[in-house]
């Protein structure tokens, strides 16, 4: 490589990374400066310094103090997000290993139309479901919020069927001489590799499911007895009109605090998932 394009090199390379950067920078301002008005007292709410001073821990203890009962509302958001994601890893990937290892007739059209569904927003589907659940008597409960994630999803099966699609089909046949049956081939053979696709998938899963605020709105509107987003959504209210920002931003670090912990114990699986999905070996 001859001086000149070296140096170009050198220079296109500080210059990505400048701007990268620079992106990263204005990404995670915000995020600090919620953090740093958590910790701040009311008089110095509007100050945009970084590092509190002092540090005050009166946000967290007035947070935990208020009539919303948080630490209630923040097991029901841990648990139905956990249910959801349990879920979605269970029936999106036993629905995927049927469309990329088991062959039967119309596998391909049948997929597709699974894939159509994600051309369906939603909202269509919110009526007739909340009229089912009502009809069960299961409004007012966590129920119809979670069950309804044990019945699969075209993101998730067309994640994990890509991935799928990545491992070897002679594990497959070799099984087979083995006498393994399609069960035990999809929980021995294919779920211990398919770990980064898995990974992904919950992180994107927990994520909606924990950041959900219409569907526990209509199911379980009624305070405490309900999730950590919509308890938030009544304490802005609350916090707004009282003028405390900073037990607002106290709250919302608390309320992401799940998934930051998520993807920092899941990041290598979630990165491994995402750049290998789809990728034919």
């Amino acid at each position: 490589m001859s001086s000149n394009k070296r140096i170009e090199k050198i220079v296109l390379d500080g210059v990505t990374y400048l701007l990268l950067s620079l992106g990263a920078i204005i990404m995670v301002t915000p995020f600090l400066w919620m953090i740093a008005t958590s910790f701040k007292r009311p008089a110095d709410q509007f100050t945009m310094a970084l590092i509190p001073n002092p540090v005050t821990l009166d946000n967290y203890r007035s947070l935990f103090n208020v009539d919303l009962n948080f630490p209630l509302m923040f097991m029901n958001s841990t648990v139905i997000s956990l249910l959801v994601t349990v879920g979605q890893l269970l029936t999106c990937s036993m629905a995927a290993f049927c469309f990329a290892v088991v062959k039967f007739k119309g596998r391909e059209v049948l997929f597709a139309a699974l894939l159509a569904t994600l051309l369906i927003p939603f909202h269509v589907t919110l009526i007739p479901n909340f009229i089912i659940f009502k009809w069960l008597g299961l409004t007012g409960t966590s129920v119809p919020i979670w069950l309804p994630a044990f019945w699969g999803g075209a993101f998730g099966t067309f994640l994990i069927r890509q991935y799928f699609l990545t491992i070897p089909r002679d594990l497959v046949d070799a099984a087979r001489v083995d006498g393994a049956s399609l069960l035990q081939i999809f929980w021995r053979v294919y779920l211990p590799l398919a770990k980064p696709a898995l990974a992904a998938l919950a992180i994107f899963t927990f994520q909606g499911a924990w950041n959900d605020l219409l569907h526990p709105l209509i199911y379980m509107p009624a305070a405490p007895n309900t999730t950590l987003t919509v308890g938030l959504a009544f304490f802005q209210q609350q916090m707004v009109l009282g003028g405390k920002f900073t037990v607002l931003m106290a709250g919302a670090f608390v309320s992401i605090l799940p998934l930051l912990l998520v993807f920092f114990f899941a990041q290598r699986y979630f990165i491994q998932g995402i750049a290998l999905t789809g990728v034919k070996r």
